[in-house]
């Protein structure tokens, strides 16, 4: 780079072509490609494997194991008094409140809520709010 003094002591003074040659030195080590890091191999490629396309191999091994789905509309503790009195059109009185979803659990674990609609005379549950891998392990600390 070229420094031009006006005096002893003074700052140096830049010129334009001192800036105009330092961006081109920058231009020109910039210009030289960066090396490329290719990933390690360490996890099985999914996309490379056979079975379905949504699940890895593997998954089709578990894919009929079947699993207790309850749909839970409310809980209530009584005594054994109480219960034993219980008879047909007797009502019992449940912690949850209409309108409120319904807890629907896989083998005893909370995995979404939903509302009960009626399909072809029968019972079901849309799916309204399902519970993520995180809110459940969340859960699981408290």
């Amino acid at each position: 780079m070229n420094q031009t003094t006006a005096s002893p002591g003074a700052e140096p003074q830049i010129s334009d072509d001192d800036w105009a040659s330092a961006m081109n030195e920058q231009g020109a080590a910039g210009a030289q490609p960066a090396p490329t890091i290719q990933p390690a191999q360490i996890f099985e490629q999914f996309s490379e494997t056979g079975g379905s396309p949504q699940a890895p191999r593997g998954f089709d091994m578990i894919m009929d194991i079947p699993v207790a789905l309850t749909v839970e509309l409310g809980r209530t503790k009584i005594s054994i008094r109480n219960l034993l009195q219980l008879a047909h059109g007797s009502v019992v009185e449940l912690e949850g409140l209409a309108g409120e979803p319904m807890d629907v659990l896989i083998n005893g674990t909370l995995i979404a809520q939903g509302e009960v609609v009626v399909v072809n005379d029968k019972f079901g549950i849309r799916l309204t709010d399902i519970i993520t891998p995180q809110e459940r392990i969340r859960k699981l600390n408290r």
